[in-house]
């Protein structure tokens, strides 16, 4: 669109989007053709629709919650429809949401009976006085914002459930309660992070967050400065891993931290953070983070992390495993 032959700022200002859909043990051997596709086409999917909204000049958050949205429905990742279950085979499900120029942000933690957490934790950002609600009721809160409830069996999977009863099984014969969790059984998100026209910075993340979790265990996916921060100044971060380890070494503002005190490359602090402090702590995971600028940084120190991305020149790469893959997927 132009004004008198100029071009309005905000039509020619630069959009960038990346989005994950979860880290761990992922490795080639185990993916037919077929599965692996699958995998590809959802990334690519989502990805382009949020990108697709930014180029509109939709605000970042709509393109972080409808992106994660389409992640949250399809039953290969962990959020929403095909999330882990817990000991008691239910679903407890965790959200977040940040943006980088207000510094407002929501959460949900440990809800059982909304469809979309990360709605609701948009919910919670936009409506809300608090930042994070958990249980029955941030359950009540998301009905009051006209989020009819859905019975909790609406995200289950054989996949999951199979996941379950594996390490159920072993914990028993190991005498435990809990804990015990081994590779990918301890973590899977989806997230997303944008810069959108109006030069703000969003993050948000959902996941239904470890198998065979406890006592309402909850990881870092919906806890702001560990799996979600934002803030115009520094960048936008959304995690996945071994969520104990993201909690203690607050991840994802350790990171903005560095590049707005230390100056770092977003590309540094990333990197440091995930290939070193955590590597040394015994954390496993990655991220995907953006500047104000649209660069984008998405290390990772596990074997794979499902990912995408549209950097500010519109250029398209998705991966899985260590190498992107192929632009014909």
């Amino acid at each position: 669109m132009t004004l008198g032959g100029v071009a309005n700022a905000k039509d020619s200002a630069p959009v960038a989007i990346a989005i994950h859909g979860g880290a761990g043990t992922i490795l080639k051997e185990n993916f037919t053709p077929e599965l692996e596709a699958q995998y590809a086409a959802t990334l690519k999917k989502a990805v382009e629709h949020g990108y697709a909204l930014l180029q509109r000049g939709e605000p970042g958050e709509k393109a972080v919650v409808e992106t994660i949205q389409i992640l949250e429905n399809s039953p290969l990742f962990n959020a929403g429809i095909g999330a882990v279950y817990t000991y008691d085979e239910e679903h407890e499900l965790d959200a977040s949401i940040m943006h980088g120029g207000t510094l407002n942000a929501g959460a949900v933690a440990g809800v059982k009976t909304i469809r979309s957490p990360i709605a609701a934790a948009l919910a919670v950002m936009q409506v809300s006085p608090h930042v994070m609600l958990a249980g029955a009721g941030a359950e009540a809160f998301a009905q009051e914002q006209g989020m009819s409830p859905v019975d909790n069996h609406i995200f289950d999977t054989q996949k999951r459930l199979k996941s379950l009863r594996q390490a159920k099984a072993r914990m028993e014969k190991a005498g435990i309660t809990h804990g015990g969790q081994r590779s990918n059984e301890r973590f899977g998100t989806v997230g997303a992070v944008v810069l959108d026209k109006h030069g703000n910075i969003v993050a948000g993340t959902s996941t239904g967050g470890m198998t065979a979790k406890r006592y309402g265990r909850i990881g870092d996916a919906p806890i702001i400065g560990a799996g979600t921060f934002a803030d115009n100044a520094s960048c936008a971060v959304s995690a996945t891993g071994h969520g104990e380890y993201f909690i203690r070494y607050h991840v994802a503002a350790d990171i903005c931290a560095r590049v707005k005190y230390q100056h770092d490359s977003l590309e540094q602090a990333a990197d440091d953070v995930i290939n070193n402090v955590l590597v040394k702590a015994g954390g496993d995971g990655g991220v995907i983070a953006i500047d104000a600028q649209g660069n984008i940084a998405m290390p990772f120190n596990s074997k794979g992390m499902y990912r995408a991305k549209i950097d500010t020149n519109g250029k398209l790469a998705v991966g899985i495993f260590r190498e992107w893959l192929p632009t014909s997927l």
